[in-house]
This record gives C-alpha cells, sequence and structure tokens, in this order.
C-alpha cells in the first residue's frame, strides 16, 4: 500500500512536471569534464567494480588519468647511493604534488602491504580499502548509495527513459573499470635488491621537496616503470565505444521524464561533490601493493633550498647526490648528471 502511494505521487510528478523550466539538456551534466573519478583512479592506484556505482561528470575521461601530473616528471636524487633519476610514475607525481608544499620539506614512508586474507583480496575487488580514512570511505559509500535509490525511484515511477540512461552510464563506467584493471599489471620495476632501504629526495616544481623513505624495491614500485600500461587494440575500441554510449546518453537523457531529469542532475551533482570529498580526504597513495603516506610529522619550511641541501648532506655523510641534482656547487666530474 505505503509502495503504490510513493509511486503514484512520483507518477503524479512524472505528468506535471514543471513547465516554466526546461531541463531536455539535463543529459550534458555528465559530459563535464571534471576530474574527480580521474583523481580516485590515480589515488588508489586502481579501480574496484563498486566504481561502476559511481556516477559523475566526467565519468568517460577515466583512462586519462596518467595526465593528471601536468607532464611533469621531477628529478630525484636517491641520497643512499647517488643516483640521480626522475619518478616516472604519474600518479605518484600527482600525490607528490598534493602533499607538497612551497619551501618545504615534507617526509613519507612507503610500505608493502601484507598478503591479504581472501576476504581482504576478495573485498579489494569490489572496494579499494587498503588506503580508506573514515571520512573518505564515508563520503565514497555514499555515492553508490545514492545511485541504487535514484535507480529504484526510476522504476517505481515507470520512468524508463531513465533507467536506460542510467543504466547506460552504468555500463559505460563498468566498461572503464575493467579495461583499467586490465591496465594496471605490474610491469618493468628494474632489478631487485632484498634486504635494501632507500632515501630518496624529490624536486617538485614550485619549490616543493620530498623526501621518500622505505625498502629500495617497494621505492622502485612505486616511482619506476609504467603505472598503467598502453591500451590493446581491444581496449581501445571498448573505450572508445563507452564515451560515445557517454554522449549518445546525454542526447537520449532528453526523453526521460522531468522528474527523472531532476533526479538525474542531482545524482550527477551531488556524486561529483561527494567524490571530490572524498578525494581531499585521500592522505595515502596506493600503487603495486604498496602505500605511500606521511610520516605523522608536518612538513619543515626552510629559508632557502641550500639549508636543506646541507642538512641532508650532513645527514647522510655524503655529497654526490646533491651535486648531481645541481643543489650544491662541486667538481665538473660529479655533476650535474641525470642518469
Amino acid at each position: 500500500m505505503r509502495f503504490q502511494r510513493y509511486s503514484s505521487v512520483l507518477q503524479s510528478w512524472t505528468a506535471k512536471g514543471t513547465p516554466k523550466i526546461s531541463l531536455d539538456a539535463a543529459g550534458l551534466v555528465a559530459l563535464a569534464d571534471l576530474q574527480v573519478i580521474a583523481q580516485r583512479t590515480a589515488y588508489t592506484g586502481t579501480s574496484a567494480l563498486l566504481d561502476t556505482f559511481v556516477l559523475c561528470p566526467g565519468l568517460h575521461r577515466q583512462q586519462t588519468a596518467p595526465d593528471l601530473n601536468g607532464g611533469e616528471y621531477p628529478a630525484v636524487a636517491a641520497m643512499t647511493s647517488g643516483y640521480v633519476f626522475r619518478v616516472e610514475n604519474p600518479a605518484t607525481v600527482l600525490y607528490l604534488q598534493k602533499v607538497g608544499q612551497t619551501g618545504h620539506l615534507t617526509t613519507l614512508y612507503v610500505k608493502r602491504q601484507e598478503p591479504p586474507h581472501w576476504t581482504s583480496y576478495v573485498l579489494a575487488r569490489f572496494f579499494t580499502h587498503q588506503n580508506a580514512v573514515p571520512l573518505q570511505t564515508a563520503s565514497y559509500l555514499m555515492i553508490p548509495c545514492l545511485t541504487i535509490i535514484v535507480f529504484t525511484l526510476l522504476i517505481v515511477s515507470e520512468d524508463w527513459w531513465g533507467v536506460f540512461v542510467v543504466s547506460a552510464l552504468m555500463f559505460a563506467r563498468l566498461c572503464n573499470v575493467i579495461v583499467l584493471r586490465r591496465r594496471t599489471d605490474v610491469g618493468w620495476k628494474g632489478a631487485r635488491e632484498p634486504g635494501v632501504n632507500g632515501d630518496l629526495l624529490v624536486l617538485l616544481s614550485q619549490d616543493r621537496w620530498v623526501r621518500i623513505r622505505g625498502a629500495v624495491d617497494d621505492l622502485k614500485a612505486v616511482t619506476s616503470g609504467q603505472w598503467l600500461r598502453d591500451m590493446t587494440f581491444v581496449e581501445r575500441s571498448v573505450t572508445a565505444c563507452s564515451t560515445v554510449l557517454v554522449y549518445l546518453d546525454a542526447a537520449l537523457a532528453s526523453n526521460m521524464a522531468q522528474a527523472g531529469k531532476v533526479m538525474l542532475i542531482v545524482l550527477l551533482i551531488l556524486s561529483a561533490g561527494l567524490l571530490a570529498v572524498s578525494n581531499e580526504k585521500t592522505d595515502h597513495l596506493q600503487m603495486h601493493g604498496c602505500v605511500i603516506k606521511e610520516d605523522g610529522e608536518s612538513p619543515k619550511k626552510y629559508g632557502r633550498r641550500l639549508d636543506m641541501a646541507h642538512e641532508l648532506v650532513e645527514e647522510m655523510k655524503r655529497d654526490d647526490w646533491a651535486v648531481r641534482l645541481g643543489l650544491i656547487n662541486g667538481s665538473p666530474e660529479k655533476g650535474p648528471i641525470i642518469a
């Protein structure tokens, strides 16, 4: 009885609508070029099946997540060995850009995750929880719930065009999730050095300095090689078809009832806001079985970069890495050299 009453109310609103407001272009909201989904992908290092229910503007742009670093591949020095190279992982660079502060040295630690129990292994297929914190998790989990509520209301109001539009968006998301998960295979990470600890200094743009400590193999996992391998022809085709489907969906959304259009707009905007909050509260980076996080201390401020260099040289008892990185002057045979 109560279900029939709710159904009649929704159908009445659908029939009457709001004649003074036209929402025929409601589907275009899905095409807004927001980066919240791509950012979520970068911070978690992958994509989970629950992401299928996360419908935000820009959902067709998930595969562009490696471009979020703005083309920056900062120089980094291994202070324990003296070698200088670059951070090749764009997701790691994006995270370093987030935590870094101008004129400050931020210290991070990287640690490999323990082999998961089978329940954790299965859960990770549906929800990326290894770098989750309470507020971030709550904000994220509210989005699938919101999608399910809107989908149910569309069915109750018998807005079948609305059901089709939302289903098509979820199918497009599923295609991107599957392709991205296939691309996250751990590839070349250099020669293994078990039992060896490392200490890296990264020089980001805008005079942001980040120090990363941890096992050398873990440091290689988050800084070297590819994060996402190049797509195959089939994967490119699936991604292209899902993108076309999103654009087609935006056109077909004009056939939805007025109430359905309102619900679609509310769903897309609220989901984008909640995911933005979730991204902002994500303070760990998950990447190839490792987690990077801050050491718990506030970033240390320096009056000039040379002061930081001298302090680290004194701590490490060697200066070849600083010379090659161009932080201090040295003999010509020492640098500056970038390997």
